[in-house]
């Protein structure tokens, strides 16, 4: 066989991109653990105990989902990083799959136990996943936002919708600057997302090797959590949404499992296809 699978050959004739969610587990795994490199070893290492399982387990997952797009065994999938593309930094550019080749591309955001994945074949995509909590959104807001941005949060009547309109922001925000690949070092005041406008939205943010143009949408992600998502304009095929839990499910969870978000019927990538029309297929 090839790299391109039936997994990757319905995202690239559908220009989708396949949006993936989970929850790490509890502890530290075996089973995780055998499928990291050597670099993603070293990160768990130098981490306290909680961060370390909650980055060996969103990343054991990572290499799961891939190797059903790529044809190839987790553990021998090797991932990399583009250069960046203001200063050309190897290290904190795009991350990309250096093996098996194929046009996938990827952006994986994490947020306490939660994780997002965004797939999408020969177009760049940004993810971002934020759990709300710990963040002083009136002090944050006056950095980040832009004047139509922080006057659309102020404008909002009670405490809980300003900080969705604040995270609705951020979010969005973080999903184009990662999908161009520059991450927080952008100035994201300068960068406006029209929090007021619920469906997806066109934005500009320009940088070196890159679209000038991105269409970035908000997505659901469970009490509590925020979450976007980012790709190139010019794509218009169905974004859809996969639950993790429920197609490895013989892998195990955290006992917060539960408070995982879950459609009606069991996923079928063919008949939720059929169904999901446009860039705002959710």
């Amino acid at each position: 066989m090839t790299a391109d699978t039936a997994e990757l050959d319905r995202l690239r004739a559908r220009d989708a991109v396949h949006v993936w969610r989970g929850r790490t587990p509890d502890v530290l795994l075996a089973e995780d653990i055998a499928l990291l490199s050597t670099a993603e070893l070293d990160v768990v290492r130098r981490r306290s105990q909680q961060a370390a399982v909650r980055y060996a387990g969103a990343h054991a997952a990572l290499r799961r989902i891939l190797c059903r797009y790529l044809d190839a065994p987790p553990e021998s999938i090797r991932l990399g990083r583009q250069p960046c593309p203001r200063c050309e930094h190897p290290d904190h550019g795009r991350p990309r799959i250096d093996w098996p080749p194929s046009g996938l591309d990827f952006n994986l955001s994490r947020t306490g136990a939660h994780w997002l994945l965004a797939v999408a074949a020969d177009q760049q995509v940004g993810a971002d996943i934020e759990d709300g909590r710990s963040v002083d959104i009136h002090g944050a807001s006056t950095i980040v936002l832009t004047g139509d941005e922080l006057a659309h949060m102020r404008a909002q009547p009670t405490e809980e919708l300003r900080l969705d309109a604040f995270f609705r922001c951020w979010t969005r925000k973080e999903a184009v600057v990662k999908a161009s690949g520059v991450g927080i070092v952008a100035d994201l005041s300068a960068l406006d997302v029209r929090p007021a406008d619920d469906g997806p939205v066109r934005v500009t943010h320009v940088e070196p090797n890159g679209p000038d143009t991105w269409t970035v949408q908000s997505l659901p992600a469970g009490p509590g959590l925020f979450a976007a998502l980012a790709r190139e304009a010019g794509s218009t095929g169905p974004v859809l949404l996969r639950d993790y839990r429920r197609e490895f499910p013989n892998q195990p969870y955290g006992d917060g499992a539960d408070d995982e978000p879950h459609d009606p019927a069991p996923h079928d990538p063919a008949s939720h296809d059929t169904e999901m029309v446009g860039a705002h297929a959710i």
